[in-house]
């Protein structure tokens, strides 16, 4: 019988590192596979861990403590903890979550060992034995990880670091010591007690390549500028930004070598974008906007040089139904060519409309499209513009209105003999029976009803 290596059920079981109850069936079938299943279940067990497994990790988590220590915290009468686990299940982890740890530690039953409790944790998590490639920092953290035994070859690898601009000096400043090879940062900048600590840690890194900030609507102007500029000194590694509040600065203009972009403005902030109509991001391949001005948008993808393969929008200030659509639709299908996944309002207008069959003949890449805004549009018009002038690899479909079911039924009548459909609705009625006729026949692939706007509409994923 022939027998696959176990490099190749690695890589089969990690394809399949998100369905969990996959790996967990399979983890029984025999010892090979067991030892091939639990590092992937446990190299972020923090990813999925709601809050009323708190108590089952942390039991888990404790029983690695040795005999001695138990006895000495009182924890040698609890059943679930007498014995040792078969394997060194910490040793598998690459994410360090402190934001989890202490929300799990606080479902520990005896309050007044807390404490005591917290710093075996993370002494059974820090030390020479153990190596990390992202860590995630609470605000409240108070412990020095450089003093810790072994620390430097347990960060030492880290490249993805996520906390807030709070964080204690001497926190941060111990960081600098220990990773100094970030990749991704993914920062919440607070209202108050920011520190200035995270401006020198983000000087001393090496490879910083993605920088993500959420800012507090309240945030300090002169900390955020000081901050940005540290960022801008990293200009020729940046690729992707993003950022959930109009910047400080004009550190979008600075990230010129940009592969992905995603900014989300605020309601009352139309004019503070005006800075955009000078930005240059020739190499920019993914663009994700929401809530900025009209002439922002426009801005950006005309500041782009035909590389653009993926556009989301949403909440488009300032925008005319009945022309800035139609100027949004026609900038797309002149300056992204190689577009392939596309998210964009249309409204019931023939000049959109015509725009928009436009962009499906010109953007023959085209395989995704999510359309928003449909109140009042003629489906039978819109599908029959699908059909018509759909190029070949447009199969995905993402609509957050719902058409009739006689017109959903003339558009799977009129894509016979193309690709299957992946679909997605707001919300239709009695269409089950419909759904599963059209799939019977090949025309259907996947279908997904009943989901709130808003709600797993984002991307494709749920193909």
């Amino acid at each position: 019988m022939f027998k696959l290596s176990d490099d190749v059920i690695f890589i089969i079981f990690e394809e399949l590192q998100d369905d969990k109850n996959i790996l967990f069936s399979c983890l029984t079938v025999n010892k090979v596979w067991c030892k091939i299943i639990l590092p992937i279940l446990w190299k972020n067990p923090w990813k999925t861990l709601k809050k009323k497994q708190d108590k089952l990790l942390l039991n888990i988590i404790l029983s690695h403590l040795s005999d001695e220590k138990k006895m000495e915290l009182g924890l040698d009468s609890l059943t679930d903890l007498y014995r040792k686990p078969l394997f060194d299940y910490i040793s598998f982890c690459r994410h360090l979550n402190f934001n989890k740890i202490e929300r799990m530690i606080k479902s520990f039953q005896e309050k007044s060992k807390l404490s005591i409790i917290e710093n075996e944790i993370i002494n059974l998590f820090v030390n020479e034995n153990r190596y990390y490639t992202h860590l995630y920092i609470s605000y409240q953290f108070a412990y020095q990880l450089h003093l810790f035994p072994g620390a430097k070859s347990c960060f030492s690898r880290i490249q993805y670091l996520n906390c807030s601009t709070s964080i204690k000096n001497e926190l941060s400043d111990g960081l600098i010591e220990l990773c100094k090879s970030i990749k991704v940062l993914d920062l919440f900048i607070e209202a108050l007690n920011n520190n200035d600590g995270i401006i020198r840690f983000i000087r001393g890194q090496r490879n910083l390549s993605k920088i993500c900030l959420t800012t507090h609507s309240y945030s300090d102007v002169y900390f955020c500028i000081a901050l940005e500029n540290s960022l801008i000194e990293h200009v020729n590694t940046v690729q992707y930004f993003k950022l959930t509040k109009r910047s400080s600065t004009k550190i979008i203009s600075s990230f010129v070598n940009l592969r992905g972009l995603e900014v989300c403005g605020r309601l009352n902030d139309v004019l503070e974008w005006n800075y955009l109509d000078d930005v240059s991001l020739p190499y920019l391949e993914i663009l994700r906007v929401s809530k900025i001005p009209f002439n922002a948008l426009i801005s950006l993808i005309e500041s782009t040089n035909g590389l653009l393969t993926e556009i989301r929008t949403n909440t488009i200030l300032n925008v005319n139904v009945l022309n800035d659509e139609r100027i949004i639709t026609k900038v797309i299908h002149q300056k992204c060519p190689k577009l392939q996944y596309l998210k964009v309002m249309l409204t019931h207008n023939d000049n959109n409309l015509s725009e928009f069959e436009s962009l499906l003949i010109k953007c023959h890449y085209l395989d995704g499209l999510f359309i928003t805004g449909n109140v009042g549009f003629d489906w039978d018009e819109l599908f029959g513009v699908l059909i018509k002038s759909s190029p070949i690899n447009l199969f995905k479909f993402k609509f957050s209105d719902s058409p009739s079911l006689e017109s959903l039924k003339l558009f799977f009548d009129n894509w016979k003999g193309r690709r299957p459909l992946l679909l997605q609705f707001g919300h239709i009625e009695n269409v089950e029976d419909l759904i599963e006729e059209y799939k019977a026949r090949g025309i259907v692939k996947k279908f997904n009803n009943n989901v709130s706007f808003g709600e797993g509409f984002e991307g494709f994923e749920w193909i």
